[in-house]
C-alpha cells in the first residue's frame, strides 16, 4: 500500500491531540470586527475540538500529524 497524501490546507488548519481529537481554530474573527461585540470575540480567540463525525474525515485528511 502507497503513503497516503496529508491534505496540506487541512494540516495548517487542524492539529491531533495525544488523545485523538482533532483541534480547530473558531470561525467568523478574520473580519468585520467592528460590528462583533467584545465578549463574542474574546470567545472566538479561544479554540475548540472538531465534532465526531467531522473528526473522522479529518484524521483521514491528516493520517501522519
Amino acid at each position: 500500500m502507497p503513503k497516503i497524501k496529508t491534505h496540506r490546507g487541512a494540516a495548517k488548519r487542524f492539529k491531533l491531540t495525544k488523545s485523538g481529537k482533532i483541534k480547530r481554530g473558531r470561525a467568523f474573527k478574520s473580519h468585520i470586527l467592528t460590528k462583533k461585540d467584545t465578549k463574542r470575540k474574546r470567545r472566538l480567540r479561544t479554540g475548540t475540538y472538531c465534532s465526531v463525525p467531522n473528526a473522522k474525515v479529518m484524521k483521514k485528511l491528516i493520517p501522519y500529524k
